[in-house]
């Protein structure tokens, strides 16, 4: 039996929602159907009992005054029975003139029970089914009792039970009907929303990210309209999500290649050169030197890219572990001695300041390796004799520093990429001049980092950086 249960308990849970709320509404109505069945019918059958009950009175009470004055036979109303008893010794006897069944034992009991008082019985007589008997006293030692069919009374109660039955009946199956297809229309939005997953997990999303649909429609009430616009904003989010998860994908493999690509340079002349000093190792020491330097030179930038990539990779990841060890720190000051070391190292680019005090709280180093980036940048994409000018200034909140040039400027097509991992303005030319793409990319990261922006606008001949970061009695450094 509990596994029979256990069997018809999860064939219900693999019902369809809608057939299960049309079955539990129509048990259901089924309950309360029988409910009001059953009440109906027990009221009806105590009205007519009144009624019966009513009637043999009334008929008794008529009889009674004429009784007593001629101690004559009773009238028989309708098919009732009806008789006088004359009751001695508790034994009732009925007197000639009445109407009696065959075996009236019963009703000789109940005339013997009325000699003190008005009995009221139901009875069932072999012969002719059940009666209502009503006993009532005349005088002393006399007993009338009447005796009425309940056979129309029955009769009609079980004609209002085959009514209630088949009206009932009639009402659940177009409850059930009209609730099913209520429901299904009701549930259709649910459907569509299945649909629409259905549809996106078909979807191949290697090949595209975006999700091909959202669910639409209206209807289904305010919880189905709160459930589609959860189920939109959902798969908004899941959209994004993989989109931004693809362009970090597709920005890593991007990452990776020139990566690989700008370390396989220097390792490839690195390789060429050793080969070179093994073949010329007897040979003349000053061309064995040369060979060493090269080496050396193309060493010194791989260590460089190595150092750049490993900074940005922890930058990346500053919430491990953050390379920054800020303390208040004079910008005017570090921006003077980059200065001063820019036009020791690039005695071709004149180089002109402003300077005003700016208290920022940072990472001495990293800022000034911030300062050189730039300064550097503009030597590299800017032909000789290009000046150069360094400022720092203090607006309300923050300090500001801008690195100008007077070089041909950069492209507006360039300008949106421009701090991009290895992206180069003119590819040939600053890999030349030992660029790696990624000086530019180090400054977003370092001065974000320290709570900064660093911005670029450019037109021919004018460019210029400007690095914002805040100050040191606002940030709370």
């Amino acid at each position: 039996m509990k596994r029979f249960f256990a069997k018809w308990y999860r064939a219900w849970q693999r019902t369809r929602l809608g057939t299960r709320i049309t079955l539990g509404l129509g048990a259901l109505a089924l309950v309360v159907f029988a409910a009001v069945g059953v009440t109906m019918v027990g009221i009806m059958h105590g009205y007519l009992d009144r009624r019966l009950d009513e009637q043999l009175s009334k008929s008794q009470n008529t009889q009674l005054p004429l009784l007593r004055e001629t101690h004559g036979s009773p009238q028989s109303v309708y098919s009732w029975y009806s008789a006088l008893y004359k009751v001695r010794d508790g034994v009732a006897t009925p007197e000639p003139g009445g109407r009696l069944p065959g075996n009236a034992k019963q009703l000789a009991k109940i005339a013997a029970e009325a000699v003190n008082g008005d009995v009221t019985r139901n009875i069932f007589l072999s012969d002719d089914g059940p009666y209502r008997v009503r006993a009532c006293p005349v005088d002393n030692g006399s007993v009338l009792l009447s005796a009425a069919p309940q056979k129309d009374l029955d009769g009609t109660v079980q004609q209002l039970i085959w009514v209630e039955v088949a009206a009932f009946s009639l009402a659940l199956g177009v409850l059930v009907v009209v609730g099913r297809l209520v429901l299904r229309r009701g549930l259709r939005p649910l459907a569509d929303m299945a649909g629409t997953a259905h549809d996106i997990a078909s979807h191949d999303l290697t090949a595209s990210p975006a999700l091909p649909a959202r669910a639409s429609g209206t209807g289904g009430g305010a919880e189905v309209d709160e459930l589609r616009t959860a189920f939109n904003v959902m798969l908004a989010h899941i959209d994004t999500s993989l989109a931004a998860k693809t362009e970090a994908n597709e920005r890593l493999r991007r990452f990776v290649a020139d990566a690989s690509h700008e370390l396989r340079t220097p390792l490839t002349s690195i390789r060429g050169y050793a080969d070179l000093f093994r073949y010329a190792a007897a040979n003349e020491p000053a061309e064995r030197e040369a060979h060493l330097a090269k080496i050396r030179e193309e060493t010194a930038r791989m260590t460089v890219l190595v150092d750049d990539l490993l900074l940005l990779a922890r930058l990346d990841a500053r919430a491990a572990e953050t390379p920054l060890r800020p303390e208040r720190v004079d910008l005017a000051e570090l921006a003077g001695d980059a200065a001063d070391a820019f036009a020791a190292g690039r005695p071709d680019h004149p180089v002109s300041s402003s300077l005003a005090p700016a208290f920022v709280s940072a990472d001495p180093l990293r800022l000034r390796q911030v300062l050189d980036n730039l300064l550097a940048n503009a030597a590299v994409h800017t032909p000789p004799g290009t000046p150069v000018h360094v400022s720092v200034s203090s607006s309300p909140g923050e300090a500001v520093v801008a690195v100008t040039d007077a070089g041909p400027g950069i492209a507006p097509a360039d300008q949106e990429r421009i701090f991009d991992r290895f992206f180069r303005v003119d590819d040939s030319r600053t890999r030349g001049n030992g660029g790696t793409g990624l000086g530019l990319s180090v400054v977003q990261s370092l001065v974000t980092a320290h709570g900064g922006t660093v911005s670029v606008a450019s037109e021919p001949g004018r460019t210029e950086f400007t690095v914002r970061l805040p100050l040191a009695g606002r940030s709370g450094r």
